[in-house]
């Protein structure tokens, strides 16, 4: 894996920035934008996902880095649950809803691989070295 520097690097993050850019396009028009908690609390999920893995690499140490990025994939969790939510009320069309639930996916697969590497890595943050 090549030496991330900041966590704009991070792939998972790039994903996870467009995918709240697109939460926030569609939440903003028709019915879901009059779902004033569904709304918020989807954007809110969004925003989890990428301030998590930005927040966990500042903290310079990979076992708060670990603890940050589950956090963000449990994030992913909470806006694929939120997505059904906003597919049955007719909030967002199937095409939508099939985007964003792989955009999601992708981005929890991409962070589960982040943890899996950092598990078994020797290297340490700049925290512990």
């Amino acid at each position: 894996m090549a030496k991330i520097a900041k966590f704009e690097d991070i792939e998972s993050w790039r994903r996870a920035r467009t995918y709240t850019n697109d939460v926030y396009k569609i939440t903003g028009a028709g019915k879901f934008a009059r779902d004033f908690g569904l709304k918020d609390q989807i954007r809110r999920a969004a925003i989890s996902i990428l301030s998590n893995i930005a927040e966990g690499f500042e903290r310079g140490g990979d076992n708060e880095f670990l603890q940050f990025l589950s956090i963000a994939k449990g994030s992913c969790g909470e806006a694929r649950a939120q997505l059904y939510i906003a597919l049955d009320q007719s909030y967002i069309s199937v095409v939508q809803f099939e985007s964003l639930m792989k955009a999601t996916a992708d981005i929890s697969q991409l962070i589960s691989g982040l943890m899996k590497y950092l598990h078994g890595s020797s290297l340490r943050g700049n925290k512990y070295r």
